[in-house]
């Protein structure tokens, strides 16, 4: 047996049972892990509340995380016991001291990087390595919107985007928030809850606008973004922390520009093994340039896994939130 957090119903935070699971041996294609840390993530708290469902209950929440290698099922070739290695992908199931996982969405951390970086990194650098390097591709000189800017994904972001040779523009929703932005690297800290960030990006921008927003919030931020942009700009929608935004007639994005319109989905874009060991190595790569580092100020025992999403969702989190076991 091995203990887990596990939901059995839609909710709030209080709905995270720590529970005792049976798990059993690795099947053909999986592998048997002891994790060392988990990390949470906004898709964690979509899984809870039901806004993604979840195939059945009772279910593990959970979509990230870092340990070693136990055990290997059949036709497990390229892993074997032993080796650490850090995964951010479905199945869903990272809430647990141990578990099983397909062979195939697992990487190998490298000797420099900790379980604990790996599991503060693997989704949100990830997410980034997507947002600027497939969905939009940053280059130096450009001038980008990155919502959230204090946040887990947003603080390797700001990294990652000024290591490319990019200017950074970020909202933020305090004072403290906007110096934590400043210092991963966000040249133009917004207070959004006390400045028109649309009226302060035509400024910074000198009325141009920018060539792609990212915009995890959702409702709150959704149309306004479209107005930060300059025409044939990309608005990149990744994530609803405010909820779902509005739906929206394709004639704004043609009113405003001749706009683009995407929400991707890390899945689609690591769905190749060979596609998300390559994102990894650009990840490991920039990481062990010293270029992006985690942010790993919130930490929690496993079984405190409702106090932390509860933190998260208030907005008292900044970087990475993890949990060790």
């Amino acid at each position: 047996m091995t203990k887990a957090i596990r939901i059995h119903e839609y909710g709030g935070p209080d709905v995270l049972r720590y529970e005792d699971v049976e798990i059993g041996a690795p099947g053909p294609g999986e592998v048997r892990l002891t994790q060392e840390a988990i990390g949470v993530n906004f898709i964690d708290i979509y899984h809870r509340t039901g806004l993604y469902a979840l195939d059945s209950f009772p279910a593990v929440l959970g979509m990230e995380g870092a340990g070693t290698i136990e055990a290997v099922g059949e036709g497990v070739s390229h892993l074997t016991p032993g080796d650490r290695v850090a995964y951010a992908s479905r199945p869903s199931g990272a809430y647990a001291e141990a578990r099983m996982m397909p062979a195939d969405r697992l990487v190998k951390l490298p000797d420099g990087i900790t379980a604990r970086q790996g599991a503060a990194m693997m989704l949100q650098g990830l997410t980034v390595q997507m947002l600027l390097r497939q969905v939009y591709r940053v280059k130096e000189g450009d001038v980008i919107l990155f919502h959230a800017a204090a946040g887990g994904v947003g603080t390797i972001a700001c990294q990652w985007a000024k290591h490319l040779g990019a200017t950074v523009i970020g909202t933020v929703g305090s004072p403290e928030k906007a110096e934590i932005a400043r210092a991963h690297g966000c040249d133009h800290p917004i207070l959004y809850r006390d400045e028109d960030f649309v009226a302060r990006v035509r400024e910074i921008t000198d009325g141009k606008g920018v060539p792609v927003v990212y915009d995890s919030v959702g409702k709150d931020t959704f149309m306004k973004s479209l107005d930060c942009l300059a025409p044939f700009g990309m608005m990149v929608s990744y994530g609803n922390a405010s909820g779902p935004p509005d739906p929206i007639a394709p004639r704004e994005l043609m009113v405003r520009g001749s706009l683009y319109l995407t929400r991707p989905m890390l899945d689609h874009y690591a769905r190749d093994p060979n596609d998300l060991r390559t994102a990894a190595a650009a990840l490991f790569d920039v990481m062990a340039k010293g270029a992006v580092r985690p942010m790993m100020d919130f930490e929690y025992a496993l079984a405190d896994a409702a106090r932390a999403h509860a933190d998260l969702e208030a907005r008292k989190t900044t970087g990475s939130v993890i949990l060790i076991p």
